[in-house]
């Protein structure tokens, strides 16, 4: 019985992720479709300048709560010419930042919110047309979150399970911690997820602040593998842009991995509950940081002449 009731709870853990998964889409294909015409003359127009495209970058990540969406239409964008490689590169490093918003909510325990979002997205896509399709926004903003409630609620029986103990402290390894954090990325396409599993888990009391922070680094390198999939088929402008994605999120995790345990140490003291989501996002903005500045050095190195000429050509006489 005992075993079947395991079992059950694995299974019930498992289907929970999955509509985390699914939720994460949905939510950001209705995002999409609210404005999808307005998004991309959005980035387009305001992407010339680093900063603006960066914190553009940013803001629409944390509103479509996916840095994958976010990068392949970046990437898509300069395929299609619509957007300077400089400005898609400034784009991805905001999408870096946008996506620690979910880590912040499911850390402040806002989880709770989820069931009342479903209700609320429910009423309105009984209304009229315009109301309709953002009732469907936030219906599935709710199933997110209900999603995560699941989970930690599944998760909840084993945080005494010696066997799930001993897995989940290996993390603690930091270059293990990565690794698994990059894998679970590749597999689940979502940094998001993973992230907010890694929440879910240390606030359980089954994984130590430290593997979490481990695990989160290799989740901001997994989640480029996507940018590289959907760059392959496209022009070499975007196929260099999604491999300065991966250089841009690799180099910041080999800068911090020496450092995990005195990093983890410090957001602990200065975030306590929020340690996790704190280290989210101070990797991401250091990260950002660290080339926001060389920004023109890297499109130098990286941009193919191709582009450069068509850039030049553009210029009124």
């Amino acid at each position: 019985m005992a075993t079947m009731s395991s079992f059950q709870l694995i299974m019930t853990a498992i289907a929970a992720i999955m509509l985390f998964l699914y939720s994460l889409q949905s939510f950001s294909r209705e995002v999409r479709a609210l404005g999808n015409d307005r998004l991309r003359r959005w980035l387009a127009v305001t992407t010339g300048n680093r900063v603006s495209g960066f914190l553009l970058g940013a803001v629409f990540t944390a509103v479509v709560q996916s840095s994958t969406t976010v990068s392949i239409l970046a990437l898509s964008l300069l395929n299609a010419g619509l957007m300077a490689f400089p400005g898609t590169l400034a784009v991805l490093l905001g999408a870096k930042v946008g996506t620690t918003l979910t880590t912040w909510l499911v850390s402040f325990k806002l989880t709770g919110i989820g069931s009342f979002a479903i209700i609320i997205g429910t009423l309105l896509s009984a209304l009229p047309y315009g109301v309709r399709v953002a009732g469907k926004s936030v219906f599935y903003f709710g199933l997110i979150f209900l999603s995560l409630d699941l989970v930690s609620t599944a998760l909840g029986p084993f945080r005494d399970d010696p066997r799930l103990i001993g897995y989940l402290a290996s993390a603690t390894v930091p270059w293990i911690g990565v690794l698994a954090g990059t894998l679970a990325t590749v597999v689940l396409q979502s940094s998001t997820v993973t992230a907010g599993l890694a929440v879910v888990l240390v606030q359980q009391g089954v994984l130590a602040t430290e593997g979490a922070v481990a695990i989160l680094l290799g989740a901001n390198v997994g989640t480029c593998f996507t940018a590289l999939i959907a760059g392959a088929s496209m022009s070499q402008g975007p196929r260099r842009a999604a491999l300065a994605y991966l250089l841009f999120s690799a180099t910041g995790a080999l800068v911090f991995l020496p450092f995990v345990t005195p990093f983890t140490k410090l957001v602990v003291a200065w975030g306590d509950t929020n340690a996790v989501a704190l280290a989210h996002l101070l990797f991401n903005v250091v990260t950002a940081m660290m080339f926001l500045p060389i920004l023109g050095l890297v499109v130098r190195v990286m941009e193919p002449k191709r582009q450069l000429d068509l850039l030049r050509d553009s210029k009124p006489e």
